[in-house]
């Protein structure tokens, strides 16, 4: 949808600005919140606030509440994107003696600290579950045959975590976006993102319920090990298949179902896995075809994971808002 004059000079009024235009640099590099963006700007919270609100207001950039903190990202898409996206070419990408660019690198190092010792908290968490199943070699070479050879225009990842997946799908698509809900796992999912040296990936604080990514815009959506947490798993799978594009699949990679009670009360789980039915209910609901799922039996008694495939067949097309 292309813009009218008005709104066209409305979008450009808010960008008109040294601070917002700085702004609008560091936020094609990756969403921020106000605290980030004022000890970058070297300017007091109000006032980085006040320009958020005029360059939100005229839908220049996105508001993106995540319990106490506000973070600040671009479009996806769209006409507005269009425009900012000319206006920083015009600009020119920032160099690494750019003041805003040191700053946000030394946001990039602290988050990182902060996240490895997070993740060593956890570590002995996620490494309890790990040793039940199939070694994750073998799940992810499962993963990456569901997926196909590509290449992808658009991988998306609900339920990021580390970035994983993004990291052994990302070489194969032309721009991924990763999204989660967990600002440590999504400093986690940057520092692996960056170590693989993967450029065209946007990490984002995102609902898996509520993505907000337009419809059928990604031809490979995956969500791994997400559905046993969430207490409507099925809107889930809803959600991540309005993604999916024409001709596009959806994977899905979760547990069997099982009887390990400790995984509910010590790790949160609220499910004990899906049963093939179940999902292949979920996905055709959704209007994808699923295929024949994949199943990794682990080494000794424990869990079995399974790779679950939707389709979205190329001669039908569903509206989906």
């Amino acid at each position: 949808m292309n813009l009218s004059a008005d709104e066209a000079v409305d979008v450009l009024r808010a960008a008109g600005e040294p601070t917002r235009l700085r702004i609008l640099a560091l936020l094609a590099l990756e969403e921020l919140s106000v605290m980030e963006l004022s000890r970058i700007l070297d300017q007091s919270q109000p006032r980085v606030s006040r320009h958020l609100k005029l360059m939100s207001e005229a839908g220049l950039i996105e508001r993106f509440p995540d319990g106490a903190w506000v973070f600040y990202r671009l479009p996806t898409e769209g006409a507005r994107r269009k425009l900012a996206d000319a206006v920083l070419d015009l600009l020119g990408e920032p160099g690494e003696a750019d003041r805003d660019f040191q700053r946000l690198q030394a946001v990039r190092d602290e988050r990182e600290t902060t996240a490895a010792a997070y993740f060593e908290r956890i570590a002995p968490r996620w490494d309890e579950i790990r040793s039940l199943y199939a070694p994750e070699t073998s799940v992810e070479a499962a993963v990456e045959r569901a997926a196909g050879p590509g290449p992808f225009e658009r991988v998306v990842d609900l339920g990021t975590g580390s970035g994983r997946m993004l990291t052994l799908l990302g070489r194969k698509a032309k721009m991924s976006i990763g999204l989660d809900l967990s600002q440590q796992m999504l400093n986690i999912a940057r520092s692996n993102v960056t170590r693989a040296g993967l450029e065209k990936v946007e990490l984002r604080h995102g609902d898996i319920f509520a993505t907000r990514l337009p419809a059928q815009s990604a031809d490979l959506v995956v969500v791994h090990q997400v559905l046993h947490y969430l207490s409507d798993p099925a809107a889930a799978v809803a959600e991540a298949a309005r993604l999916v594009a024409i001709g596009g699949r959806l994977l899905i990679v979760d547990f069997a179902p099982h009887a390990l009670e400790f995984l509910r009360s010590e790790h949160q789980h609220r499910r004990l896995g899906f049963s093939d039915d179940e999902m292949a209910r979920w996905l055709d609901e959704a209007g994808l075809k699923c295929a024949e799922p994949i199943t990794l039996a682990p080494d000794k008694e424990g869990l079995t994971v399974k790779v679950w495939t939707g389709q979205r067949d190329r001669q039908v097309r569903r509206d989906a808002a």
